[in-house]
């Protein structure tokens, strides 16, 4: 499965997700949806877009992937995980379509979720594309808006070397005569989108040129925002409960998104879509993103895993000013870790470790690159042990933060 051991796992194809769904009786045929991909910000994103139509009254369901603790976080309806007893009963009832398709793990999981969202008669579903968008398996749906947030480099060995080749992976969820939203504007590759627009028939609205977002502080649990409708303040001290200011980039998609919707018949106000923004964790259980974990030393986790990801967690590191950062860092083998660890500033604290997955890069190798970049700490043979070493380490007025994979985040016991 991806999850764990990575690149191998991944099928260049929609037969099996068809096979699958075919079977089922076409259920992703049967709910109104969103379909949310990109680079860096898709979960977050997800979230706020669920958290907002709970809010709003909606019935609504959520797929995300990967998950942090409990596989079952990846298929929600108002927040709640699909019960394990449903996870083994479908995976029961189908053991023969299994064999017969021999379907991937994420295949397997999108056509549950999909069955699961029927089931629940729900009135509409966020689903996140797991990697990529064209030949991702949750791409046989024909949503109500796509959503993408923004292109990087990530995951090249399958999406191509370049933005440009990544932009149009990703550009594959955008259908004929559905509205498409882009969070970013990026000159490299908006030309992409345009020209994959013009192929549709879709309407192509780039967030930024709508929305214009202003953090102004965080506070407490909160972060708060202006928002700007061209010159005019459209959202006045806007509160989100995600307290990382690279959400900036985020609420401009989601908030023509929203728009998207009300323009199709949803009847989402102001007061319903602040609400849904200032309780995404409690609403929809998204974790790991700027989570606060402890006080003194204050204690961060973020599940950014790329070098534009990072580049961001970093700035926010930095525009804190702490006396020092303990740093705990782990990767997988699939990432160009030398960009990664360039980006690190030389003066904090680092604790390299190994998350327990196969496809973990084995820390002896990423302390042995972390030298080349003139990093200074130690290697510990898990992401426990050097957690506890940070913990011995730190003053109270110094900070911890842990991240650089998703997974070294998923192994926080406390998270």
């Amino acid at each position: 499965m991806f999850h764990r051991i990575g690149n191998a796992a991944f099928k260049k194809s929609l037969d099996n997700i068809l096979a699958l769904t075919a079977a089922l009786d076409n259920p992703q045929h049967k709910f109104k949806t969103v379909h949310v991909g990109g680079t860096n910000g898709k979960g977050s994103s997800s979230s706020m877009l669920a958290a907002i139509l709970q809010a709003a009254g909606y019935k609504t369901g959520l797929y995300t992937s990967p998950h942090l603790k409990e596989f079952t976080e990846r298929i929600r309806v108002n927040g709640e995980m699909i019960s394990r007893e449903k996870v083994a009963s479908f995976t029961q009832q189908h053991q023969t379509l299994f064999e017969e398709v021999k379907p991937s793990f994420f295949e397997m999981t999108v056509a549950l979720a999909f069955d699961y969202f029927v089931e629940e008669q729900i009135d509409i579903a966020i689903i996140e594309v797991g990697l990529g968008g064209r030949l991702d398996s949750t791409n046989i749906i024909t949503p109500l808006v796509s959503l993408i947030t923004n292109i990087g480099l990530d995951h090249q060995a399958l999406l191509g070397n370049t933005v440009q080749e990544i932009a149009a992976e990703k550009a594959g969820i955008i259908k004929p005569g559905v509205p498409a939203v882009i969070s970013r504007t990026q000159e490299s590759v908006s030309g992409i989108f345009e020209q994959k627009s013009l192929e549709t028939e879709s309407l192509l609205i780039f967030a930024e040129q709508a929305y214009k977002v202003e953090f102004l502080q965080a506070s407490g649990l909160s972060s708060y925002y202006t928002v700007y409708k061209g010159d005019t303040v459209y959202l006045d001290q806007l509160e989100l409960s995600l307290l990382g200011s690279y959400q900036r980039f985020n609420l401009p998609g989601v908030l023509a998104t929203v728009d998207q919707l009300n323009q199709q018949g949803y009847q989402i106000s102001e007061d319903q879509l602040r609400a849904g923004l200032r309780d995404v964790q409690g609403l929809t259980g998204l974790k790991g993103r700027w989570q606060i974990l402890g006080h003194q030393p204050l204690m961060i986790c973020d599940t950014g895993h790329n070098v534009d990801g990072l580049r961001e967690v970093i700035l926010q590191l930095l525009a804190m000013q702490p006396k020092q950062v303990h740093f705990v860092f782990g990767a997988v083998n699939d990432k160009d870790i030398q960009s990664v660890l360039r980006l690190l500033p030389v003066s904090y604290r680092y604790y390299f470790c190994e998350a327990q997955i196969p496809r973990a890069l084995p820390v002896h190798k990423l302390w042995e690159e972390a030298q080349f970049a003139g990093l200074k700490g130690a290697a510990y043979p898990t992401v426990e042990d050097a957690l506890l070493a940070a913990k011995a380490f730190a003053q109270e007025d110094e900070v911890i933060f842990i991240g650089g994979s998703t997974f070294v985040v998923a192994e926080i016991a406390d998270l």
